[in-house]
């Protein structure tokens, strides 16, 4: 946690990660908008949070577009702070952002971007077989993920209980076996008044005996779906990198945690 701490004792990296918190997705030029300083040092101090595993940079064409990610915090977090202290730390921030939104004149009028990053001791293929393979789905999703993953293709998120319910579908918008994927993500398939679905990128980076897993969700029709995304892909990517490291997923759901400790 080295480069953490000496990542966030510079009042500058604080400001960048403020700026990130505040609109996720920047590019250098848009964050040096906001900062009183050459892009060389606002380069400097990015690199220096990227070590740190604290932003994460997506590249987009020629654009580097940068991510706050949240894992080392939480982390922190988890190392310090007891369970004891958790509920009361929990009721407090509620509070306070309560307040704080009472006291807002503006209204939030665009949903961030959620990206997730975690780390897999397992090959690209291996990887890109997890996400893919509908048998393989099942295990740590409880979703038979069903399709040809071909770009243009159609693909389904039906449940493996035996129902075929179909809870997401969507399209395959681009597709770059082992290394990237990116499909289209409607929750509300049999809406009344259908809504332009979000979009979901795979990008699986090796380097080695691990690779680097970034999933970036964008386009949500709501906070509400980003709510619901933030809290689901971080359980359902934790039962993938259990099940490619130990062949086995987590010894319980880790989506019903979150409900089960609220």
């Amino acid at each position: 946690m080295d480069p953490v701490f000496k990542a966030l004792a510079d009042p500058t990296r604080r400001l960048l990660l403020d700026r990130l918190r505040e609109h996720n997705g920047q590019t250098l030029s848009e964050l040096c908008e906001h900062l009183d300083m050459a892009r060389q040092s606002a380069t400097q101090h990015l690199d220096v949070l990227v070590r740190a595993d604290l932003v994460t940079v997506v590249r987009r064409g020629r654009e580097r577009l940068h991510y706050l990610n949240p894992t080392p915090i939480h982390e922190i977090e988890e190392r310090w702070i007891s369970e004891f202290d958790r509920p009361r730390l929990q009721a407090i921030s509620a509070i306070k952002h309560q307040a704080e939104e009472y006291a807002m004149t503006d209204t939030l009028t665009s949903v961030p971007t959620y990206v997730y990053v975690t780390y897999i001791r397992a090959s690209a293929e291996q990887v890109w077989r997890a996400l893919t393979d509908a048998d393989l789905t099942a295990r740590y999703w409880g979703h038979d993920n069903v399709s040809d993953w071909r770009a243009g293709s159609t693909w389904e998120h039906r449940r493996a209980d035996g129902s075929d319910v179909v809870d997401v579908v969507g399209k395959v918008v681009e597709t770059d076996p082992p290394t990237r994927l990116v499909i289209t993500f409607d929750d509300v398939p049999d809406a009344e008044s259908p809504r332009e679905p979000s979009l979901v990128t795979f990008l699986v980076e090796p380097h080695q005996d691990i690779v680097r897993l970034t999933v970036t969700h964008e386009n949500f029709p709501n906070r509400e779906m980003f709510e619901g995304v933030s809290r689901g892909w971080p359980a359902v990517l934790a039962n993938l990198k259990s099940l490619l490291e130990t062949g086995e997923v987590l010894p319980q759901a880790p989506w019903e945690m979150s409900d089960a400790h609220a």
